[in-house]
């Protein structure tokens, strides 16, 4: 039977027997829906959705070593990497979402209205989901270490708040620019059959499953290696594991490969006036 046990050290990565049914259950439909989300990457090679099918792979990975820890709770390589890919996934999510937002913009010709110049939206909000990506890595690696636990987590904290501070900007600029294309919507847009809005709403669902993981994420180790949530795994997988899933079916249910061919027409438009043969 399994049980709690430490590290030879004495320290206590785990406050709990984790529970292999639940990870064994969340291990297969992360797969499952991973393999969708490949499948349709290479059906549709729409490479910006790269990142998404990379963080289901994070996510599986992270919750088949969680199933391994069950029975090597006093084990720190499989602790390590339950805990990395776990923490780490949502911010593989979020640069795909960055990237779409760019693309739907551009769909509809609204360059204009977004309040963030169009080729540094992706820029500036990848390159802070990868600032995160790493500061998270980092701070969850310490954590393992007895000595440097506290420092770790502190640092992992910083990470999720950046990310949110991060999510909040994104999140700030899709809005204003729904809401300039509803005062006065582009020509593109009015007259023709672009599905930016069914896709916006989903990065809206996307996102907002990302925030309640992250918030969560911040609330359990701001309240410290004794908190309630940390020595509670129910927590994890209505918190972490269900709003992950529920991106990932989310994202795969309207996919934004419906945005490429739009944007290939998009890109021909601005090209257009220079192709006019002149007369004389």
């Amino acid at each position: 039977m399994a049980k709690l046990e430490p590290l030879k050290s004495g320290y206590y990565v785990w406050h709990y027997v984790p529970s292999i049914a639940a990870s064994v259950i969340f291990t297969i439909i992360f797969s499952a829906i991973t393999a969708f989300h490949f499948w349709k990457l290479f059906k549709t090679k729409v490479r910006f959705t790269i990142p998404f099918a990379i963080g289901g792979l994070f996510e599986l990975v992270g919750y088949a070593a969680r199933a391994a820890c069950t029975n090597q709770t006093g084990k720190l390589i499989p602790f390590i990497i339950q805990s990395v890919f776990v923490l780490l996934a949502p911010t593989l999510f979020a640069a795909a979402v960055y990237m779409v937002l760019a693309r739907i913009i551009r769909s509809v010709n609204g360059e204009k209205y977004s309040p963030i110049r169009i080729n540094l939206v992706t820029k500036i909000f990848v390159t802070c989901d990868i600032l995160t990506f790493f500061i998270q890595g980092g701070g969850a690696g310490l954590m393992a270490q007895s000595s440097l636990a506290k420092m770790g987590q502190n640092i992992l904290l910083a990470g999720l708040i950046l990310q949110i501070i991060t999510f909040v900007l994104f999140l700030t600029t899709a809005v204003v620019f729904e809401r300039r294309m509803g005062v006065n919507p582009t020509q593109a847009a009015v007259q023709g059959d672009v599905p930016w809005k069914k896709h916006l709403y989903s990065l809206y669902g996307v996102s907002a499953m990302i925030l309640v993981r992250s918030v969560f994420r911040v609330i359990e180790y701001g309240l410290g290696n004794d908190g309630y949530l940390l020595g509670h795994e129910w927590a994890t997988y209505v918190l972490d594991a269900l709003p992950m899933f529920i991106a990932m079916v989310s994202f795969a249910v309207w996919y934004p490969s419906e945005l490429q061919p739009f944007l290939v027409r998009s890109d021909s438009e601005e090209v257009v006036p220079y192709s006019v043969p002149l007369k004389g």
